[in-house]
């Protein structure tokens, strides 16, 4: 199935924010991004001294059985509070 419009925008949107989120912000969307788009994290966990692999892999693996449609409101919603906190170069 297709993402939707508005998911699509929102992952737009969030490339163009006026600061970079902190680190759980970023792995909380790395997370919905990757399960509203691939689904379940059925992938090998990256190798014991890659820690950011690592790290992007657990956020994923914790959205595991989250439908697609719930993933793509929780991160349009993370990334509308972003804007709100961080704001949007136009």
């Amino acid at each position: 199935m297709a993402n939707s419009p508005e998911f699509l925008l929102a992952a737009e949107t969030v490339k163009k924010l006026k600061h970079t989120p902190d680190n759980d912000e970023l792995l909380f969307l790395y997370g919905y991004y990757k399960q509203a788009t691939v689904g379940d994290n059925d992938q090998a966990a990256p190798g014991f001294l890659d820690f950011k692999g690592k790290s992007k892999h657990a956020a994923w693996l914790e959205r595991k059985g989250t439908n697609q449609h719930e993933s793509e409101i929780k991160y349009i919603i993370k990334v509308n509070e972003l804007i709100q906190k961080y704001g949007v170069d136009q």
